[in-house]
């Protein structure tokens, strides 16, 4: 067992990590603004371009919210107005500018940037795209082409940092037992054996659900038996957020106060959704622009306007929304500047009626729902709870974690999650930064570490830091120091065909995983729709391999750096071979009826989702194209995988992290497709070479010839 960990060296360690972060981050950023034209931007899916205003009007909160849409000078006659393919999501941070000219110098990107305004990325539509303003009396470039492009997000990093900060500098009567078993310095109270037993009160429990199974049941027993923590694991398909639903209305039951957190919106949504029709007395905290339209009646912007509390607050609010409208009608520089003064006096007064009303509201929820950030917001600061839930805890960073942990008084810790999933990511493990970070953590002769973060320098012992990195989540560390008597797995899974859902149970579950009876046989020829009997329909598991060096690699960078100049855009990889492959592959599946929608086509490569985007996405509206790690969380009943490597040293790159493969091939339900080169692939690792061996030995194989994947239309040759 791993010694216990000294609380501040973690915290400075911690500190110094996400820093390093941070600085990558900004870094990376700043670099593809300043050395890259808008246009390689756009194609790194960073950027939008081409755009104008289309309308500005008052949004939740009094926010200002502006629509941009494609300058109609760009629209070819009879083409639809639809914005190009692009990365920028739902709660991205962006600035909206004047477009630079290609040919633009870096002083004057620098002007034009200073111009511009920052905001929240509220809707994206096909024809346009939606943002919520920073700052209330900013006004939108206008005149000529406007671009979007993405920026970093330091927002999150403050509140760790704060968060880690006030950790550093508690003292050790500051402690609180719960504290100290999070740290290895107290052992989580014993749960009893046999929570099973007729005369424990937990065997006798009152389900919601009736459908939930044994593991899931043992799960959510565990969870109200524990004391400080308790883990649940919950392998792909397993319903772990049905079990997550199951425990909120047990512990409800039991009279409890409940704290949801998740590191991203969209967890934390999808409880909502689900919670929701149980009629429970819950808020969601978050930027409007970040939520779910579904989960906007239980948020705190809309509960301020429509709860008995809100009458006082409406007037302010009314008054505030006329006020904007008459900001855009006066031309008048002094009238404009009296408007503003007026509104910057009901803010005030708005901002202290809804204080008082949203804490009314808070104090009267049982469920109160945040992001794991958003839950140190002022809101919240020193309300007790009694269980503080996180899900997708995998995928969160520890410092987040740390966040309602510090802010609001709890003594029970509940973390759901699949630790053999892909971790958060992480920016600076490779960066200059990081290596600066890890100088800062030395080790002396004394075999002790120190850490140096800004001024305080301290000295402790050497498991708290030594190699600590920020892809060490909170599960974990708590399952290397509690070891498994703190977790429950779940072992039914509803996803899943038996034959693909075998290897990653076998190599990554202890063999653990049972099909459900409804899902163990299903195939694409059973939808409930019309499909044929084809080779493909039938097959749960098909390898098309593309070993003999036919299908060659190769690396998707000549065309943005331009001699070697500035900050490259990555240098992806993509195989033109295997993407002509995947298009085959979608036609014949199509073409046996399968609808586009119910396919998915992931890799672990950008520039390999690019060239595929390109080939498929006209054709088939439908379907969905991503990276691995894009895809985390999601299904589909047909997956293809497109490996991408194949060269001769047998290089893999990151394609040997086990767990991003475990999130590609455990995403299909009826049917896996891999295309991939076995000499390349099994030669990456002990885990590679299990799979390429499971995979002839289990799945339909084929040796695809390189002439026949580019057939592009039936009776072509």
């Amino acid at each position: 067992m791993p010694k216990p960990t000294d609380i501040p060296t973690f915290a400075a360690t911690q500190l110094t990590l996400l820093d390093a972060e941070l600085q990558a981050e900004l870094a990376e950023t700043n670099a593809l603004l300043s050395s890259h034209t808008p246009t390689a931007l756009s194609r790194a899916g960073l950027a939008i371009l081409n755009l104008n205003v289309s309308s500005i009007r008052t949004g939740l909160g009094g926010k200002t919210v502006v629509e941009l849409g494609l300058d109609p000078a760009v629209v070819g006659k009879g083409e639809k107005p639809d914005i190009p393919e692009h990365g920028i999501r739902v709660g991205d941070i962006i600035a909206v500018q004047d477009q630079p000219a290609g040919s633009a110098k870096k002083s004057e990107k620098r002007d034009l940037a200073k111009k511009g305004v920052e905001g929240v990325v509220l809707h994206v539509k096909r024809e346009n795209i939606e943002i919520i303003l920073d700052k209330e009396d900013a006004d939108v470039p206008s005149g000529g082409k406007l671009w979007l492009v993405k920026l970093a997000n330091d927002i999150t990093y403050k509140r760790m940092n704060q968060t880690m900060g006030n950790l550093k500098k508690l003292s050790d009567q500051d402690y609180t037992p719960f504290m100290r078993v999070l740290f290895g310095q107290g052992s989580p109270s014993p749960v009893p054996s046999d929570l099973n037993d007729p005369s424990n009160p937990l065997h006798k429990l009152q389900w919601n659900d009736p459908s939930l199974n044994d593991s899931q049941q043992d799960a959510i027993r565990f969870a109200l038996a524990s004391r400080e923590i308790a883990l649940i694991h919950g392998p792909p398909g397993t319903g772990k957020t049905h079990t997550i639903i199951e425990l909120i209305l047990q512990l409800l039951k039991q009279k409890l106060r409940i704290l949801v957190c998740g590191p991203s919106n969209i967890s934390v949504d999808n409880i909502v959704e689900r919670l929701a029709p149980h009629k429970v007395s819950m808020i969601r905290l978050g930027h409007p622009a970040r939520l779910l339209p579904s989960v906007l009646n239980h948020s705190l912007d809309v509960l301020t306007r429509t709860s008995e509390a809100a009458a006082l607050v409406q007037d302010i609010r009314k008054e505030m929304d006329d006020k904007q409208a008459s900001i855009r009608k006066t031309r008048n520089a002094k009238e404009r500047r009296q408007i503003y003064t007026d509104l910057k006096e009901l803010r005030k007064e708005f901002r202290e009626r809804e204080r008082g009303c949203v804490d009314n509201l808070i104090r009267g929820s049982k469920v109160v729902l945040a992001t794991l950030h958003g839950a140190g917001g002022f809101h919240l600061k020193g309300q007790e709870f009694d269980v503080v839930i996180v899900d997708e805890a995998s995928q969160a960073l520890e410092a987040q974690c740390w966040v309602p942990l510090m802010w609001v008084k709890a003594s029970k810790l509940v973390l759901a999650g699949d630790h053999l999933q892909l971790p958060p990511t992480i920016k600076s493990l490779n960066s200059k930064e990081a290596k600066a970070a890890k100088k800062t953590i030395k080790k002396d002769d004394t075999d002790r570490v120190l850490v140096s973060n800004g001024d305080a320098r301290i000295d402790a012992v050497k498991p708290a830091a030594s190699n600590m990195t920020l892809e060490t989540t909170l599960f974990d560390r708590l399952l290397a120091l509690h070891g498994p008597s703190i977790k429950r797995m779940l072992t039914t899974q509803y996803r899943m065909h038996e034959n693909i859902m075998q290897f990653p149970s076998a190599e990554l579950y202890d063999s653990k995983l049972i099909a459900a009876a409804a899902v163990k046989h299903r195939l694409l020829k059973d939808l409930p729709y019309k499909v044929e009997d084809t080779d493909d329909t039938r097959e749960p598991i098909l390898f098309l391999d593309t070993q003999g060096g036919d299908f060659p690699e190769k690396t998707e960078d000549e065309e943005i750096r331009k001699g070697g100049k500035g900050m490259s855009l990555g240098d992806s990889k993509s195989n033109e071979g295997e993407a002509a492959l995947v298009k085959l592959h979608v036609r014949h599946l199509t073409e046996a009826g399968v609808r586009a929608e119910d396919i998915a086509v992931v890799t672990p490569y950008n520039a390999q989702v690019a060239l595929l985007s390109g080939m498929l996405k006209e054709a088939y509206p439908g379907i969905e194209l991503g990276s691995v790690d894009g895809f985390q969380g999601r299904e589909k009943e047909a997956v293809i995988v497109s490996l991408v490597r194949s060269n001769a040293d047998g290089e893999v790159g990151f394609l040997g992290e086990k767990r991003r493969l475990n999130v590609a091939m455990t995403r299909p339900k009826r049917h896996l497709c891999v295309i991939g080169d076995s000499e390349t692939v099994s030669r990456g690792s002990k885990f590679l070479k299990a799979w390429m061996d499971f995979l002839e030995e289990n799945a339909d194989l084929r040796y695809p010839n390189i002439s026949d994947s580019y057939v592009d239309e039936p009776g072509a040759g």
